[in-house]
């Protein structure tokens, strides 16, 4: 198999192994250098390990090969200087659409109040395109999703996971040193501490408060 810029040298393997991070990293770098074929300004896809277990609402909150397009979008529209969204990376706007539609992208509703532009979707005719790439980029994820899933049964996780980090909406208790308490998202928790106004100590999730002590 030739190599390309954004592999490496690695070679590609079948998707029944292809369960680690760094295959799968190689995965997405090929399907990446897939589009920058059809599309040569697009930038090398510098950590696509990056890629893996992140998650965006405003980009679309599953990884796949459509996914990788949205990026690539934003890939193209930093090499041309254009600024392609704004509250604070949330909203996509009309620049970002004309750029999609380059790649093959469709935006067929109204703008979204929050997010624009930002769920675009393939045409059939860039689903043809990429068929191949698309299938083999799925079939990797594929494993190393359900590879991930049986190494996460047999490993600790932690309160704030099992409470919900994922910032579903489930509260959970915390205190701080002087025994006051409050309830909070885990994953607002995570961004930035919450100080007590009465001792000044950042208030933790009881749980591990407890294990700690």
């Amino acid at each position: 198999m030739a190599r390309n810029r954004n592999t490496q040298g690695c070679l590609l393997v079948d998707h029944d192994v292809s369960t680690t991070p760094p295959v799968l990293a190689a995965e997405l770098a090929q399907a990446w250098a897939d589009i920058q074929r059809h599309h040569p300004e697009l930038p090398d896809l510098a950590a696509p390990e990056s890629l893996i277990g992140e998650s965006s609402s405003a980009c679309g909150a599953e990884l796949s090969f459509e996914r990788l397009l949205h990026e690539a979008v934003h890939g193209i529209a930093a090499a041309r200087g254009v600024r392609d969204t704004s509250r604070a990376g949330r909203y996509h706007n009309r620049r970002f659409l004309a750029i999609a539609e380059e790649l093959g992208l469709e935006h067929a509703e109204e703008p979204h109040p929050s997010s624009g532009f930002s769920l675009v979707r393939m045409t059939s005719e860039t689903r043809r395109r990429y068929r191949q790439t698309a299938e083999r980029l799925h079939r990797a994820l594929k494993a190393h999703v359900a590879a991930t899933a049986t190494d996460t049964k047999r490993s600790f996780r932690g309160p704030a996971a099992r409470h919900g980090s994922s910032g579903g909406g489930v509260r959970v208790k915390a205190v701080c040193d002087c025994g006051r308490n409050v309830r909070v998202v885990p994953s607002v928790l995570a961004q930035a501490p919450i100080v007590c106004g009465a001792c000044k100590t950042p208030f933790r999730i009881a749980e591990t408060v407890a294990v700690a002590s």
